[in-house]
């Protein structure tokens, strides 16, 4: 069986990691215009530094937790062929035993040059002092996050496993950004069979199945379930 698993921030967020849209999430804590976004990162490069130096310090010292390893079991099952397509910048689903993970949305661990493009591996703080190590220009320096309006990646690679997988699932997401909010109607317009495990539902009809509840809960029983043991 082919599954194609979409995640968000509600399964990292019982390994201490902050939800976005939530009532208590990050986007109700600061304005997405000014940290999010690069017309933000344009105005004020030393704002959006310093709160993703907050981001990558609490994402360093997170740990994988069950879900992210029961996910890691399935895919490490024979019976299985799983992507897991994710929008969260940490490196959880790695540290729980993932290997195919597509971060659509960049990794907080790594380091962008706005300038030549250079993508490098980052796990301190960025200044904006520093220069590229690639082209050597001053202040071009960012994590390499896709900001609003900007293209995630790996989009190709993710819209063809979505249409050719047999059942797409969706965890801890809320559903509300696009382009991956229509994920779910790629994978049913294509036959596969459709499954939410989420903390609140999003409401998206698409989904064959919902099931609510903690990451830690039903992604386990659901990986159990699915593999028969």
């Amino acid at each position: 069986m082919r599954i194609a698993i979409l995640t968000g921030a509600g399964v990292s967020a019982e390994s201490g990691l902050g939800t976005f849209r939530d009532k208590d999430g990050l986007w109700t804590q600061y304005d997405l215009s000014e940290v999010a976004t690069p017309q933000g990162y344009a105005r004020n490069p030393d704002k959006v530094l310093d709160f993703y130096n907050m981001r990558r310090r609490n994402a360093a010292g997170a740990i994988a937790n069950e879900a992210h390893r029961a996910l890691a079991r399935l895919e490490n099952d024979a019976q299985f062929d799983v992507a897991v397509i994710t929008q969260n910048i940490d490196d959880l689903h790695e540290q729980g035993g993932g290997r195919n993970v597509l971060h659509i949305h960049g990794s907080i661990f790594e380091a962008l040059c706005s300038g030549c493009g250079h993508v490098w591996p980052r796990r301190d703080d960025l200044s904006t002092a520093e220069a590229c190590p690639a082209c050597t220009t001053i202040g071009t320096v960012r994590p390499n996050i896709v900001w609003f309006g900007e293209i995630p990646y790996l989009m190709p690679e993710a819209t063809a496993y979505i249409e050719e997988c047999d059942l797409f699932v969706s965890i801890g997401t809320s559903g509300t950004v696009y382009p991956a909010a229509g994920f779910v109607e790629i994978a049913k317009g294509a036959g596969a069979q459709t499954l939410e495990l989420n903390l609140e539902a999003s409401g998206n009809r698409a989904f064959d199945t919902v099931r609510l509840g903690a990451a830690t809960e039903i992604v386990v029983d659901w990986v159990a379930e699915i593999r028969g043991v």
